[in-house]
């Protein structure tokens, strides 16, 4: 087995901490992280731009009195649970790609992603949405100009990513979860075990995850703070993306990672069956429970070194344990 980790699944709770460890990692000196993480330069992929666009088409359809397709109001939860899927497939796809560096020199953006929506949902048995939309409100679909510019800027950002991987750490970030209170495991489309076992054998049969371990109540809590608009919040993609609150009371109320962890009969691994196999994905669990990641939300020349020292050991830990449970 390689000594990098080739693929690093970045999953946590919502404001848990994924994006500042994603930023503070990516700064690091190449030797350290080698020494200490076990993990080359990072290549990033991410879902969260899917989502993302899923809303910005679901806002576009409202306003032409069409049915949003993804969301019925941008407060609420998916329509279509199975679209966890969806997204998943997505990030396959943005794997393949970035493996065969295929850049992509698309003539039309934006029917380009709704033909990849629809695809990606064909996979996971939901309805292809806009195959068999009516001409009328497709066309004014694609001329609306929010979801056309975001399709072209997702694409741009995707072609962005296309690089060498050789002695790389490919990160794959997503969160996923269930409803307040749920009992475990968590019934399919919903948590951790459905996500992860609808990635593709490419990725499964290379990655170790890191999950970031927070309560629901602390991601709740974070998710309020880090909404709050600040000047650094100057794209989507910023560290300053706010979840709306029934979202993540029956989406983010609660996940499975501690069940898996507990249940898979193999010290500090995930059991996960799909593809016709048995896979145990290695876990390094970082404990985020008292808070260690926000202070990178600040610039560099803010950072205290208590502050990095206590978030650098704590991952340290985290992926010692990881590389037992590689071995």
């Amino acid at each position: 087995m390689s000594q990098l980790i080739d693929v690093l699944l970045l999953f946590a709770l919502p404001a848990s901490g994924k994006s500042e460890v994603r930023k503070y990692l990516g700064q690091l000196p190449a030797d350290k992280c080698r020494d200490d993480f076990m993990m080359g330069p990072t290549v990033q992929l991410d879902d969260y731009p899917y989502v993302h666009i899923m809303r910005t088409i679901s806002q576009e359809l409202r306003k032409i009195g069409a049915d949003g397709i993804f969301f019925d109001d941008d407060s609420l939860p998916m329509k279509e649970g199975k679209d966890w899927g969806t997204l998943i497939h997505l990030v396959n796809e943005d794997f393949d790609d970035l493996m065969a560096k295929k850049h992509l020199d698309i003539a039309d953006p934006a029917q380009w992603i709704l033909d990849r929506f629809d695809a990606a949902r064909a996979k996971v048995g939901a309805p292809e949405a806009f195959k068999n939309m009516d001409a009328d409100t497709k066309a004014k679909l694609l001329k609306a100009a929010p979801f056309v510019e975001e399709a072209k800027e997702l694409l741009r950002d995707k072609n962005a990513t296309i690089q060498d991987t050789e002695g790389k750490t490919i990160v794959i970030e997503a969160a996923r979860g269930g409803k307040d209170g749920a009992s475990m495991p968590l019934a399919a489309p919903y948590g951790y075990q459905y996500s992860i076992g609808q990635l593709s054998d490419a990725i499964l049969s290379r990655a170790g995850i890191c999950y970031i371990w927070v309560t629901p109540e602390e991601s709740r809590r974070k998710n309020t703070e880090r909404a709050k608009p600040t000047k650094a919040a100057s794209t989507f993609l910023s560290l300053n993306h706010g979840v709306p609150m029934a979202v993540m009371m029956n989406e983010y109320g609660c996940d499975d990672m501690a069940y898996l962890l507990e249940t898979s009969g193999k010290e500090d691994c995930v059991k996960i069956e799909a593809h016709g196999k048995t896979y145990f994905l290695p876990v390094a669990r970082f404990d985020n429970r008292e808070d260690k990641t926000t202070f990178v939300r600040a610039d560099k020349s803010e950072w205290k070194a208590e502050d990095v020292d206590a978030l650098h050991k704590g991952l340290s830990d985290a992926f010692q344990r990881l590389a037992k449970a590689r071995g």
